[in-house]
């Protein structure tokens, strides 16, 4: 057993009226400890648990990202000026709506514009439909790279996976924990905030609730990084709802700005397409990428659209969808996912 981490546990687990915040340093120690496996399996429980009733701090979720930085996958940095654009999405993956982010990934890679995802396999409690199973019924075995290869898919593709099973096993380590305690412990945040890239970059995060989008700002902040966005998305992923406004935070620099968009205001119902299995998602992306119409390509031109505008390659979300529906329509989404499959 850990003294110095049961100190921790202490603090976060007195109760109402007595526990105490964590300090930043305080924070990154006890997620090592967590993730190097020196504090004990009931110790770990019974932290998750208690800093989840507590609720977390920026400064603690800071914290946290200093230790996933510290000992988590490391992508080395492109031979390109451009900024890598990282999407940032629940693990626990997708149980209501069709995931779009897969599809919208492609189609951004074949606009020239680097791209980074991770995640792992089907997480507690939610079990949800997650990328790496969409990417192998696609004909992406990602799972089995290295994070040199990764790297180069990103340089060479445009387009790049981080697996977490592979890449951060001591993360994936934590997962257990998530069943036996039966809730998402705070370290699902880190998920939606942590980026592997090593070089420039623009991050995405999705959240579903308000205070989770403020402490990733704050978090952000105390990081100095100053060029993301928080996107209120289906299911709490980075895919732009049609059904309801979308409520978006764009950060550059020292300015915030907050979005609000509509697909009814571009010419799309209000219509988001519903989850299939893995292998049903992999006809509707490729028959997406063929241009056939459907109510889910509606959904990829729509999210396609926001992201080009979001990277600054239109100065128009109406153009930028135009443009999306070109670059699939021309055949060059579908070769991008072709070359994928042999790279």
């Amino acid at each position: 057993m850990s003294n110095e981490f049961r100190e921790f546990l202490r603090k976060v687990g007195s109760g109402t009226h007595t526990s105490k915040n964590l300090t930043r340093q305080e924070a990154e120690t006890a997620t090592i400890m967590m993730l190097q496996g020196v504090a004990t399996p009931a110790q770990i429980g019974a932290f998750m648990i208690a800093h989840r009733i507590k609720r977390p701090t920026s400064e603690e979720i800071a914290g946290m990202l200093d230790a996933y930085k510290l000992l988590g996958a490391k992508v080395a940095a492109i031979a390109s000026d451009q900024k890598v654009l990282v999407l940032g999405s629940p693990y626990d993956g997708r149980s209501k709506t069709a995931p779009v982010s897969p599809v919208t990934a492609i189609v951004l890679a074949a606009a020239g514009i680097p791209l980074l995802m991770h995640g792992g396999d089907r997480m507690p409690t939610k079990e949800g439909l997650p990328f790496m199973e969409i990417w192998q019924a696609l004909g992406l075995h990602w799972q089995n790279l290295t994070i040199e290869q990764v790297q180069r898919n990103l340089e060479t593709q445009n387009l790049g996976f981080v697996y977490l099973p592979k890449h951060f096993p001591l993360a994936q380590g934590l997962v257990p924990y998530r069943e036996q305690i039966g809730k998402r412990p705070p370290f699902a945040t880190l998920e939606l905030m942590w980026s592997p890239y090593q070089g420039k970059q623009f991050i995405v995060s999705g959240f579903v609730h308000p205070p989770t989008e403020t402490n990733i700002r704050e978090a952000f902040a105390k990081h100095g990084i100053h060029e993301f966005a928080t996107v209120k998305g289906l299911e709490g992923s980075v895919d732009l709802a049609r059904s309801r406004t979308s409520i978006i935070g764009i950060n550059r620099g020292d300015r915030f700005e907050r979005l609000t968009l509509s697909a009814k205001n571009y010419g799309f119902s209000s219509e988001d397409p519903a989850i299939a299995d893995a292998s049903e998602m992999a006809t509707k992306i490729i028959s997406a990428l063929k241009a056939e119409p459907s109510e889910y390509l509606n959904s990829v031109l729509w999210n396609c659209g926001f992201y080009l505008w979001l990277y600054g390659l239109h100065g128009d979300i109406t153009e930028a969808i135009a443009y999306a529906q070109e670059i699939i329509s021309s055949g060059a989404a579908l070769q991008k996912l072709q070359d994928l499959q042999v790279s």
